[in-house]
């Protein structure tokens, strides 16, 4: 049966609750929804969607890890390439962001029209550089451009950086990088307006202690046509068929024919180096087997089968009678 409160129970029910929180509740509220409200900007709109961010990182995130030992096998030392952010700024904020002198280079990234931008700030460049000439790779604390001999060790690197970016980029389209240009100043660097949105991935790379930025700066017209292939499940697709290709290949592989070197043994014997230097034409060589044994049938460099010598269709043969057992 349900109990009914008295008077008493009631009053004593109101007054334990304080006044005010009611208001203190809807200010709460306000204050939750004032937070998850985002400021919108017309004049730069995020025309990349955070699920083809996602897929960006995913990446680029291998692309680090690869171009990280590639790098450490040029260096002979422990180079860690980390990926620290994936943005789509405008192309004024972009240049802005770049020390100047710089080491930038204009890529172009075929079938796609348009170019691509990689920045080594200066520290990169220097630690590299210090590296490959012998050095314990201390970078230079010097704001000054790249020599010529500079510049050539530098574009080893590079054609490293673009080559692992070939390799990133399979799993959504196939691309041929090659340099179109080298800058030291980034406000000399006009491949889009300066209004026009940009995605600009920025890695921090780490070795002997030092550290530096290498950016890689996408206009968003270049990626325009394959931007729908920038999803999750595109992504996982596109792994997936690889795998299946590569599982293809690797099975029909094996499945083919494979030469090997077949050799029959017809017999043996032990001859002392005087005997052998005196053997002429018509000299007998007695073997260590009688002509009704089997004779012994290698394959590469192991003994595989017994068999009999014979001939087949007017030509030398050997029948397999049987597996070798030792």
């Amino acid at each position: 049966m349900a109990k009914i409160l008295s008077q008493d129970e009631i009053d004593a029910l109101l007054t334990s609750v304080a006044p005010g929180d009611e208001e203190g509740d809807v200010e709460i509220e306000e204050e939750e929804i004032a937070r998850s409200i985002v400021a919108y900007d017309f004049k730069h709109p995020n025309r990349v969607s955070k699920d083809q961010i996602r897929t960006l990182e995913n990446i680029h995130d291998s692309f680090a890890g690869h171009l990280g030992s590639s790098l450490s096998t040029i260096q002979r030392a422990m180079v860690d390439v980390e990926l620290v952010s994936v943005d789509q700024i405008t192309y004024s904020e972009f240049i802005m962001s770049l020390l100047n002198p710089s080491c930038t280079y204009t890529i172009s990234m075929d079938p796609l029209e348009g170019a691509c931008i990689i920045d080594f700030s200066p520290p990169v460049c220097f630690l590299f550089i210090d590296r490959m000439f012998g050095g314990m790779g201390k970078p230079a604390e010097t704001d000054r451009e790249l020599t010529g001999i500079e510049k050539s060790v530098m574009n080893r690197i590079a054609t490293k950086v673009f080559t692992e970016l070939e390799v990133a980029w399979e799993q959504i389209i196939s691309m041929n990088m090659k340099q179109v240009g080298f800058e030291t100043n980034p406000q000399f660097l006009q491949i889009v307006p300066p209004g026009e949105t940009v995605i600009v991935i920025s890695f921090n790379l780490k070795m002997l202690g030092s550290s530096g930025l290498v950016t890689i700066c996408y206009p968003y017209v270049t990626l325009e046509p394959i931007v729908e292939k920038l999803s999750a499940q595109h992504w996982i697709d596109a792994g997936k068929q690889r795998s299946v290709e590569e599982d293809y290949h690797t099975n029909s592989d094996a499945l083919k024919d494979v030469e090997a070197d077949l050799t029959a043994v017809m017999g043996r014997t032990t001859l002392r180096m005087r005997d052998f230097l005196k053997l002429k034409a018509g000299d007998v060589i007695p073997m260590d087997q009688s002509i009704h044994d089997d004779i012994l049938i290698k394959v590469g460099n192991k003994y595989k089968y017994l068999g009999k010598p014979g001939i087949a269709n007017k030509l030398m043969a050997v029948q397999i009678t049987s597996d070798y057992k030792v």
